[in-house]
């Protein structure tokens, strides 16, 4: 029966045409049960079973982004009615960007739910009134084999030519990589106001012009090799928030310190060119107002003859602070320049011909200049009101020792040990010492360094004489709150001390992280890990330590996905690092996937051979396997004193009990691990047994409700 306005269609009167397409017509309507406006689209044929089995599972999305199906009929959909207008470019970048994060959130829940929308384009995207995108047109959409599978049932080709992924034009399977594609091009068009593609031929032949903005990102989307693309819809929006946050920070004063270019004779004078930049930017963080990215990211780009505006646009800061140092006897030149990233002019620059002992001086007198120009309230104290301005011999040392830490290696951790307590034997009053040392004491025993049962006492000693010196220290409050914690399991003074540090009106990215990891994170209060974590990363964005504490942080919070993602943000960051493998193994693992668990686990595995857990961890994997030989070859390297190697070795096994014994030495011996690890996610086998709550007393945890 053809539609028109005033006929009927089982309990919807026909109201007025909206549009039509080549999988049929929409038509406005009224559903006369339940007294609402609805849209009918009848479809061109009859369709099957199975188009009403993938139908209905498309209807089961509950998205805000997502126009809902709310019913099927043998020959037509009944839809949300949107008032809206499609989707059109060019748009500014800031709505492009807004809305591109909607539609990407909108595929991400079809992904999550084995759903492949295969039709994306500019025409199947409405804007409502209120301003918010609205995805729709499932009717090419596909199932997957499964939630977790990548290729569609069948390998037709359906879509919009100048849309549609090559592999998708090709007949090929397709997986949520086609869907990447094909947001791409409606990106693209956002952006651009024109198509990236012209027919099936240009989407197989050419490239794209460059869009005029987010160039890298489209691109990407575009690749035509799906590996070449971003892997999931999620990757995508995460660098549109990325993008989006960038973008919000251009509105934000902020500044990068660069490491200041060593000018003296003697190269070793490094650390104290180092040291002197990362003073400044302790002192710039006293300015209200202003954005200052921590020392990581600003020295990632050491030794590297870059751009100034492409420093910037790395790090999303308006301003540079870039300069040099020359020792010579007794005197200090320092010269410093604040330049204006977007169109590199210089806002201020001096010189300063010193005696050395004036260094402090020179560093509250650069952090004033900078204030100045940017027109912001310094809120700091000047040099002659510092709490305690220590001997130039003693702050050499620390410079010294903070240069050695920051290698990250045992023989620069023991180098560190050694300067931090020459500065504190130099200058008995001064806290910054004493409370790195403690700091130090704490990294030694939390990498497994040395025993934490031994390290704890020297860590809180330390930190307590610190908070003697100087009551408001963050980092001492921070080293106490862990070591009681993850030590001493006292969760109430662990509670207290980060109270304390949260009362600091600028908090470096380090102690952020000890708030989230060694207090957040075994209470599983995960969401408040993630937003210490993204603050840390805002701060610091080119650390690729604090990206995968934060894909560790997805992972324990069992988001699986967006663990794998941030994982891979850090080896963007860092290859050498071994914990993104690990966090990815792990994730691969918590979701079945055996086989790429097994993979990555063997990466973690080269990179630190000495980890007991990335140890016990492949070797349950390679018994799991079938091959006991190699998994018992790597549990022999595990030692006996590092309990938890073998307790994640019997979890993968499923050997429950024999975890659980293995774990309760780990809460014996006081290790980090044993608390770190109680809410994880990986962990629900060890807290489903009617042994947990024993364990869980033990470290004086909440024993949360059954599984």
């Amino acid at each position: 029966m053809p539609l028109a306005p005033g006929t009927h269609l089982g309990p919807f009167e026909i109201l007025a045409p909206i549009g039509s397409g080549g999988m049929g017509e929409v038509w406005k309507a009224r559903d006369t049960r339940l007294g609402r406006i609805v849209a009918i689209k009848r479809l061109h044929g009859q369709h099957g079973e199975r188009f009403e089995q993938e139908a209905r599972a498309i209807a089961a999305l509950s998205h805000p982004n997502i126009c809902q199906i709310f019913d099927v009929g043998p020959d037509y959909l009944v839809l949300e009615y949107i008032d809206g207008r499609p989707l059109q470019g060019p748009l500014p970048v800031e709505e492009a960007v807004r809305l591109a994060i909607q539609i990407a959130s909108a595929l991400e829940e079809a992904h999550g739910r084995g759903i492949l929308h295969r039709d994306l384009k500019p025409a199947n995207i409405l804007v409502t009134s209120k301003g918010a995108a609205k995805l729709l047109d499932f009717g090419l959409a596909k199932l997957t084999a499964g939630a977790d599978s990548t290729r569609t049932i069948d390998g037709t080709i359906s879509g919009t030519p100048s849309y549609m992924a090559p592999e998708q034009i090709e007949g090929k399977p397709c997986d949520a990589r086609s869907d990447v594609f094909s947001f791409g091009t409606v990106l693209y068009e956002m952006l651009a106001g024109r198509r990236a593609f012209e027919g099936m031929a240009s989407v197989l032949r050419d490239d794209p012009k460059p869009p005029p903005a987010l160039e890298s990102l489209v691109l990407r989307c575009l690749a035509k090799r799906p590996g070449q693309r971003f892997q999931t819809i999620t990757e995508v929006k995460a660098a549109l928030e990325s993008a989006a946050s960038a973008k919000a920070a251009e509105k934000t004063p902020s500044i990068a310190v660069l490491p200041f270019a060593n000018m003296s004779r003697d190269g070793d004078d490094e650390y104290f060119s180092d040291g002197l930049a990362e003073e400044i930017i302790n002192a710039l963080t006293q300015i209200a107002g202003l954005k200052v990215i921590a020392r990581t990211s600003a020295f990632a780009f050491k030794g590297r003859n870059e751009d100034i505006r492409r420093i910037a646009e790395a790090l999303g800061v308006t301003n540079v602070l870039e300069g040099s140092v020359r020792r010579a006897g007794t005197r200090l030149r320092v010269t410093a320049q604040l330049i204006h990233a977007t169109d590199g002019t210089h806002l201020w620059s001096q010189r300063f011909d010193r005696e050395l002992t004036d260094v402090f001086a020179v560093q509250d007198e650069i952090a004033a200049a900078i204030a100045g120009a940017l027109r912001l309230k310094l809120t700091g104290k000047p040099a002659t009101g510092r709490p305690h301005e220590p001997n130039l011999p003693a702050y050499e040392a620390f410079l010294k020792g903070r240069h050695h830490s920051y290698r990250y290696s045992p023989e620069a951790f023991a180098r560190a040990e050694d300067y931090y307590k020459q500065a504190i034997a130099l200058d008995p009053q001064w806290a910054g010492p004493h409370s790195a040392l403690g700091y130090q004491y704490f990294l030694l025993g939390g990498v497994g360094l040395h025993p934490m049962i031994e390290m704890a006492p020297l860590a809180r000693a330390e930190a307590r004489k610190a908070l003697e010196l100087l009551p408001s220290e963050p980092m001492a409050h921070a080293v106490l709150g862990a070591v009681a914690a993850l030590h001493d399991y006292d969760w109430k003074e662990a509670e207290e001390h980060s109270k304390l540090v949260r009362a600091s009106e600028s908090l470096p990215p380090e102690v952020q992280d000890f708030y989230a990891l060694f207090y957040l994170l075994p209470l599983g209060r995960f969401e408040e890990a993630i937003l210490e974590r993204v603050k840390a990363i805002v701060q610091d964005p080119l650390n690729a330590r604090w990206r995968a504490r934060q894909a560790f942080t997805f992972l324990c919070a069992e988001k699986y996905e967006l663990a794998i993602v941030e994982a891979r943000k850090a080896l963007d960051l860092d290859d050498r690092s071994f914990w993104p493998h690990y966090v990815i193994a792990l994730s691969y693992f918590s979701q079945g996937k055996l086989v790429e668990a097994q993979e990555r686990a063997e990466e973690a595995c080269r990179l630190a051979p000495w980890h007991p857990a990335v140890v016990g961890f492949l070797a349950g994997l390679r018994a799991q396997a079938g091959d006991r030989d190699l998994a018992e070859k790597l549990l022999a390297t595990v030692p006996a004193t590092k309990p938890v190697g073998m307790a994640m070795y019997h979890l993968v096994c499923s050997e429950i009990d024999t975890a659980l014994d293995w774990y309760e030495r780990d809460i014996e011996l006081r290790q980090p691990t044993a608390a770190l690890l109680a809410s994880a996610g990986f962990h629900k086998p060890l807290r489903a047994s009617p042994r947990w709550p024993k364990l869980a007393k033990m470290m004086n945890l909440p024993v949360p409700a059954p599984e």
